[in-house]
């Protein structure tokens, strides 16, 4: 092992010929995003993006979806997505959502869900909602009735009177995670719909932890019963 210091003092420790390869990078290539144009001859298939072959991917996705079209990661992700699904109230233009939608991007649940304002900030997510089936229900009684369709229990991610803490709960396979805007919370006419309130335990004199911060430990604490083995 050996240790590489780049030019903003970052020390990185690993095996020799990992840090001899960092030796050769130019600053400009360690803050480079993505890849540039494809090298040698072109791969076929119909997956793949000729445009993002000639001129470079920069997009925020992981390599193997590198030079893919959109759709093409879009269905890839579909066919092996998790049951679960999440919900989330629109009331306030909530920059919460845009994160909340990024962490279920990186987890591929089965769906996103926005009750209430159609236009929701998108900030946050980096074009991840791009990848997702994104979902928009006018009303609580609209998702509700959604869910009950497909056959998915509701389970609002709320630290109120009478919840059980997730940590100690067995998680249905079949779930609809349900949060709140910052500040407001879950609203009644959706918070009497869910089965279960479940919060996450805390230790400091907080009240509350940030609800995108909450929508991602309830989503990853559901990964960790159910979910598939992570492929990247």
């Amino acid at each position: 092992m050996s240790r590489y210091e780049n030019e903003d003092g970052v020390v990185t420790e690993a095996s020799d010929g990992v840090v001899a390869y960092l030796a050769q990078v130019t600053p400009d290539q360690e803050r480079e995003v993505g890849v540039g144009p494809w090298q040698g001859p072109w791969p076929e298939g119909d997956h793949w993006d000729h445009e993002l072959l000639e001129h470079g991917d920069r997009r925020n996705v992981v390599d193997p979806y590198r030079y893919w079209k959109w759709q093409a990661i879009k269905a890839d992700m579909a066919s092996r997505a998790h049951g679960l699904h999440i919900a989330i109230e629109n009331v306030s233009h909530d920059l919460n959502i845009g994160s909340i939608v990024r962490t279920a991007n990186a987890f591929n649940v089965g769906g996103v869900h926005v009750v209430g304002k159609r236009r929701w900030n998108r900030r946050g997510a980096m074009v991840t909602d791009r990848y997702l089936r994104v979902y928009h229900h006018p009303t609580p009684e609209h998702l509700v009735r959604w869910a009950q369709e497909n056959n998915l229990e509701l389970l609002a991610i709320d630290n109120g009177p009478g919840s059980e803490l997730i940590e100690k709960t067995s998680l249905p396979v079949d779930a609809m995670l349900v949060v709140g805007s910052e500040g407001e919370g879950i609203s009644p006419a959706l918070l009497e719909h869910c089965k279960r309130q479940l919060r996450i335990g805390q230790y400091g004199s907080t009240r509350s932890i940030n609800v995108s911060a909450a929508a991602a430990i309830a989503m990853h604490t559901w990964i960790m019963q159910h979910g598939q083995s992570a492929p990247f």
